[in-house]
């Protein structure tokens, strides 16, 4: 049995911003044991609680406190900025519990905000593809996702969609179609109230957040099952 989540330590997001402040190797080592105590062993046990909690609600997500979190050390190799930590914690819970599938959970605890997502983000051009042949193929399927996801509070990101229609979609006309075929991502978001990240409260509010989210998991996977 997992270590139920309990909530992160107040110092928590203190601490992110101390970080941010000092950015440096030596700073964080000083505080490692502040770092695993108020936010790093918190984030596993959430993972854990919440690996228990979809698997109960027949999600098809899971994670573990080695594979799932990312690290907080940025990647600066490629990067004009070259701050060495992030200003978050992030973990990703995905059916196969890697950090390389499609149709995941995503939750964000950060200095600008924390929210939890459900993404088919960044889907290769054979499944993206599909994705786009099924929403010009089936509207009504399409539709009906839209519409249980707006009725249960939450709307697909629109941001960082193509200018223009994908080649082979340039007669699509309708207006919300249209929109659909040029995204890159399919994605809903949910804002965390940052006072809840100290409570235990936050699993039921992320595993209530993915069963609103469900049709939007269920539509990428029967897509994905015809695709492969």
């Amino acid at each position: 049995m997992a270590d139920a989540f309990k909530g992160f330590g107040q110092k928590a997001i203190p601490f992110l911003k101390a970080l941010d402040f000092h950015q440096s190797r030596e700073w964080f080592q000083e505080n490692r044991d502040l770092y695993e105590s108020q936010l790093h062993e918190p984030f596993c046990d959430l993972v854990e609680t919440l690996t228990e909690r979809f698997a109960t609600a027949g999600l098809g997500l899971r994670g573990d406190r080695k594979k799932s979190l990312f690290r907080i050390n940025r990647d600066v190799r490629f990067s004009k900025d070259k701050r060495p930590y992030n200003r978050h914690l992030s973990a990703i819970l995905s059916p196969d519990g890697t950090k390389m599938e499609q149709g995941v959970f995503y939750v964000h605890i950060g200095l600008e905000r924390c929210f939890a997502g459900v993404a088919w983000w960044q889907p290769g051009p054979e499944l993206l593809q599909a994705m786009r042949k099924a929403i010009v193929a089936k509207p009504a399927a399409f539709r009906g996702v839209v519409s249980s996801l707006k009725k249960a509070g939450l709307e697909l990101d629109q941001e960082d969609c193509l200018k223009r229609a994908p080649r082979g979609f340039e007669e699509v006309t309708e207006a919300d179609l249209a929109q659909a075929v040029r995204s890159r991502h399919f994605v809903v978001r949910h804002d965390i109230d940052p006072a809840m990240i100290h409570s235990s409260a936050l699993v039921d509010d992320l595993v209530d957040f993915t069963l609103r989210a469900k049709p939007l998991l269920d539509w990428g996977r029967a897509i994905q099952g015809s695709a492969i």
